[in-house]
């Protein structure tokens, strides 16, 4: 679907990028991680051409991008910011109207595609008429995701699209996101610092350091299978917890196989926080699930 081909940048001799290539599946969400300067958002902004690349190729669907307008191209492409982006000038419905606008959408197919979008989002249709300002950040964030969802864009690109929020919200939110169904079919590439959000969020995860890829794979992968030392220490300030988020249970025990793709960290929190159970069964039950993690951490 996307393929980034031998991308390099630099600025005032300093290189930003240095020959990074990578395939996202048709989709598959990739989720960019690493430090701050590491190129993540220089990389996600050559997708969409906001920036050009010294040289490199960018395709989607096998086209180079750079054959398209650009102002076509990004019609075709969703956006999401971390500070959501919205005219303040523009009413919600404003906001989330302007490419359909650019695309000549009647009216009214305008309007009933955006009162989806917003009860899909949790937001009040009610809201429709007030501006950036009157909204909370999770408000905003919410319109801004459904801006770029709006024409149903088979590409999604979004730059720490929950770094403004305050944790409480960042974590719902996110919960949010991954239960939506517009995105089940989308290619979405996802740029953060966060490593506990690249690991709730992505399918696969590049990360990176000094405008160079390190290791790219599924989370499992660069926990239990670290390329190089960066990639190991990297993770290593919470890598007990990333481990017991990433590992099915159902890997543990076969018996759970009706508990689909619940997490060792998610079996622990219902153990320790559901209803009925007394200390002693508490103890038990996660000593018996820690026992069949460590277990297959060594295997």
């Amino acid at each position: 679907m996307i393929r980034l081909a031998q991308l390099s940048k630099s600025y005032n001799g300093v290189n930003a990028l240095s020959n990074l290539s990578f395939d996202v599946a048709e989709g598959e969400t990739m989720v960019l991680l690493g430090t701050s300067g590491c190129g993540k958002t220089t990389t996600l902004r050559m997708i969409n051409r906001l920036i050009n690349p010294d040289s490199g190729t960018v395709f989607i669907k096998g086209k180079d991008v750079q054959s398209v307008k650009p102002e076509i191209l990004r019609r075709s492409i969703g956006y999401v910011l971390q500070n959501h982006g919205l005219f303040p000038h523009y009413s919600v419905f404003e906001n989330i109207a302007l490419v359909p606008n650019l695309l000549k959408w009647k009216t009214p197919e305008i309007t009933k595609r955006a009162d989806e979008l917003l009860k899909k989002l949790n937001l009040d249709p009610s809201l429709k008429h007030m501006y950036p300002s009157e909204l909370s950040g999770g408000q905003q964030q919410r319109v801004g995701l459904a801006r770029a969802l709006m024409v149903d864009p088979p590409v999604l690109l979004m730059d720490e699209p929950f770094g403004a929020l305050d944790n409480l919200t960042r974590i719902h939110i996110r919960k949010e996101f991954r239960m939506l169904d517009e995105l089940a079919k989308k290619t979405i590439v996802m740029v953060t610092h966060d490593v506990q959000e690249a690991f709730e969020m992505a399918d696969r995860i590049c990360l990176m350091d000094k405008g160079r890829i390190m290791q790219i794979g599924t989370p499992e992968e660069l926990l239990f299978k670290p390329a190089n030392a960066f990639v190991s220490g990297f993770l290593n300030e919470q890598r007990l917890q990333l481990e017991l988020k990433s590992v099915k249970l159902v890997e543990l025990f076969q018996s759970t196989i009706h508990e689909g793709s619940k997490s060792v960290w998610e079996k622990m929190d219902e153990v320790l926080n559901g209803p009925n159970t007394n200390d002693k069964d508490q103890q038990l039950s996660i000593e018996r699930i820690m026992q069949a993690f460590q277990a297959y951490k060594k295997k």
